[in-house]
């Protein structure tokens, strides 16, 4: 996704997002697959994003982890093209997703030279590297277990840091 390179804009302002789309549907629901509650396999299934007995599905524009804008299209496996104008008022990153099935990778935009900054990511990955180190660090050697903590430690003094940018 994206031109290779990231979105500069000069201030807060519009971006005009465009795709090539596709998915495929069976034209008869699989209910074993889309009534399954998401705990269960296959996770991510666009079976799962099926509206009604139709083969149309929602692809939805992501701007830092919300959803901003929203079509649906014919999940008939023909590629198409897609359109979304948002504006933008401060950095972000900007992707398109099929809840629960698919999700392309960020296309980055940044606004009057700021970096992105998301608080509930950064407390999401905060609170993140607290559970990761409980978990892992009984299994870690003892001989690297002091560079382990080092290196959790200044993960989440980064994850502050950060925070106090917002």
């Amino acid at each position: 996704m994206g031109s290779g390179a990231d979105i500069v804009l000069k201030e807060a302002g519009s971006v005009h997002i465009t795709a090539q789309v596709a998915a495929l549907l069976n034209s008869v629901p699989d209910d074993s697959i889309r009534k399954q509650p998401y705990s269960r396999k296959p996770y991510w299934n666009v079976e799962r994003a099926r509206i009604g007995d139709t083969r149309r599905i929602p692809l939805e524009l992501i701007v830092n982890g919300l959803p901003v804008a929203r079509k649906e299209i014919e999940a008939d496996g023909m590629e198409r093209p897609i359109e979304f104008d948002v504006r933008i008022e401060k950095s972000a990153w900007v992707a398109l997703r099929v809840l629960p099935s698919s999700h392309t990778n960020p296309v980055w935009v940044t606004v009057a030279g700021k970096p992105v900054r998301v608080k509930s990511s950064l407390n999401g990955a905060s609170r993140a590297s607290i559970n990761c180190e409980r978990q892992k660090m009984p299994l870690i050697r003892m001989e690297e277990k002091g560079a382990a903590k080092n290196a959790y430690d200044h993960a989440r003094a980064e994850y502050q840091k950060r925070l106090a940018e917002n």
